[in-house]
């Protein structure tokens, strides 16, 4: 076999893998929706909470002043 053939065959090998894969991919389930949901609202309300502390940070330093 040439060099070319191997190749095209590699290349059409990889190919077809690619497309299975990607194929194969489940879609999300109500659970794991749901997880997400929650280390977004996680995420959310750790901000809020850095954000308070921040205001009460800047709060007692112009207390100081």
């Amino acid at each position: 076999m040439t060099k070319i053939g191997r190749s095209f065959i590699t290349a059409l090998v990889l190919g077809t893998l690619f497309v299975a894969l990607t194929g194969c991919q489940k879609k999300e389930g109500p659970a794991e929706r749901a997880g997400k949901a929650m280390d977004n609202a996680a995420e959310k309300t750790g901000d809020k909470i850095e954000q308070a502390g921040d205001k009460i940070k800047d709060s007692a330093q112009d207390l100081k002043k």
